[in-house]
């Protein structure tokens, strides 16, 4: 897990596309229309990030193709990879802003995984937030620590990760529960408002600092735990899951939950992309995440941006899928629970 750690670390470059290949990619792309999938509903930072995507790398793909938008939410992102495994077109025009526990949902053998993550390819990711566990602010709760005396009722989407998360906390002695099924994030977030849930198990800071910034400026919900690899300097003082790990064992069944959100948002496409349009897919991204007018807008909408190239995406993807078989076996009894 260092090494995964120095790869968040790593300076990345653009780099610039042979002309020969270019031109062969953009006979394909030429007046192509793509298709961006996304695992949500809509309105939320996965859909905003893609979408923002969607109208600014074509510019830098070859051929300059324009895209199309759709949502395909449930199953905790599954639904969305097993079509883009079994469905979708093979040439590289679909692009997928993934779940990033999807990999740990194979690593595990979750049974509606049809899907094989070391087979797709990573274009890159726009972020390395981490996941956080809230509480509402009327729910007398301020800290994690607060959770060994006091019960706590989260809510959350239908396979959506904050289940296993409750599940690692419930294993560490804090009273925390889970009501899951809700349709999406805005509709737990309704649920808080509501009083029907005291919190949410888990959302990305920078998905709340996207679509709830007065919620995060006026401490309408508290942090109490972060689910990644590293704090964010927004809370240095809210703990990682994986520190709250009393021996190494627990350490590194929390360190295997929480290293996907490494690849908070990332964006996908199929196997077996020819090798040349998967560079420029590549290339692109690197081109769009660092542009001017990019970034200009992302700052407008409130998206904190972390960049990694897609090599660096899919390297981090196979080590989560190389997990010790002891540390999958403990995560079993975790996120295969009934």
């Amino acid at each position: 897990m260092t090494r995964l750690l120095g790869l968040l670390a790593l300076c990345w470059v653009p780099i610039v596309l042979p002309a020969q290949a270019q031109d062969t990619v953009a006979s394909f792309y030429r007046s192509r229309t793509m298709e961006m999938l996304v695992p949500t509903t809509a309105g939320n930072d996965f859909d905003l990030r893609a979408r923002l995507l969607a109208r600014f790398m074509p510019e830098f793909i070859p051929g300059h193709p324009s895209f199309i938008t759709r949502n395909m939410p449930g199953g905790g992102g599954i639904i969305a990879m097993n079509h883009m495994a079994t469905r979708v077109p093979r040439d590289g025009a679909t692009l997928h802003m993934m779940f990033p526990s999807v990999g740990t949902l194979q690593a595990i053998g979750t049974p509606e995984v049809a899907f094989d993550l070391r087979a797709f390819n990573f274009v890159g990711n726009t972020s390395t937030s981490p996941n956080v566990m809230v509480a509402w602010h009327t729910a007398g709760v301020t800290s994690i620590d607060a959770l060994k005396g006091n019960p706590l009722v989260l809510g959350t989407t239908s396979g959506d990760s904050g289940v296993y998360y409750v599940r690692a906390l419930q294993q560490l002695g804090y009273k925390v529960s889970v009501v899951s099924g809700y349709a999406g994030g805005a509709q737990v977030n309704l649920a808080m408002e509501r009083g029907e849930v005291q919190g949410r198990a888990t959302n990305a800071w920078a998905a709340w600092k996207a679509t709830k910034p007065d919620w995060v400026q006026d401490k309408t919900i508290i942090p109490l735990v972060q689910i990644g690899l590293t704090r964010h300097p927004d809370m240095k003082d809210v703990p990682l899951l994986l520190e709250l790990a009393p021996n190494a064992d627990d350490r590194a069944l929390l360190d295997f939950l929480s290293a996907s959100v490494a690849l908070s948002r990332s964006l996908v496409t199929t196997p077996g992309v020819p090798a040349d349009r998967l560079n420029a897919l590549r290339r692109a991204f690197d081109q769009t995440v660092v542009s001017p007018a990019f970034l200009a807008e992302a700052g407008k909408m409130g998206l904190d941006m972390s960049p990694l190239t897609g090599e660096q995406s899919q390297e981090i993807s196979n080590r989560i899928l190389d997990t010790p078989p002891d540390v999958i076996a403990r995560a079993k009894t975790i996120m295969l629970a009934p």
